[in-house]
């Protein structure tokens, strides 16, 4: 593979600067997204694979932006529209009424 996300051991990144102490998830979102992607696994419509093989179709400048657990959030929207969870309708109607709720 050569895509953006096997860059181990290319040159220009610098070195990888560790948290001292860092927690499991830094938001609580993060482990929400996690455990969102633990369950939709357990559906059995994907596998480890395919969920990898999401990951490395990311946009590289998407994927070198984003954090981790962002990355996760598309990925599981990406593998839930694609596997019939919910439309990219639902999603959007979804996106809306929060934004409108935090604006209240």
């Amino acid at each position: 593979m050569n895509g953006i996300h096997d860059m181990g051991g290319m040159d220009g990144f610098g070195p990888i600067e560790r948290e001292a102490d860092e927690p499991v998830f830094h938001e609580p979102w993060e482990g929400r997204i996690f455990a969102l992607n633990m369950a939709a696994g357990a559906l059995g419509k994907w596998n480890l694979d395919r969920a990898r093989y999401m990951r490395e179709q990311s946009d590289p400048v998407e994927y070198l932006t984003l954090g981790y657990y962002e990355g996760w959030v598309l990925r599981l929207e990406a593998m839930g529209v694609e596997f019939g969870l919910f439309t990219r309708e639902e999603l959007e109607r979804k996106r809306t009424a929060l934004a409108a709720a935090e604006k209240s």
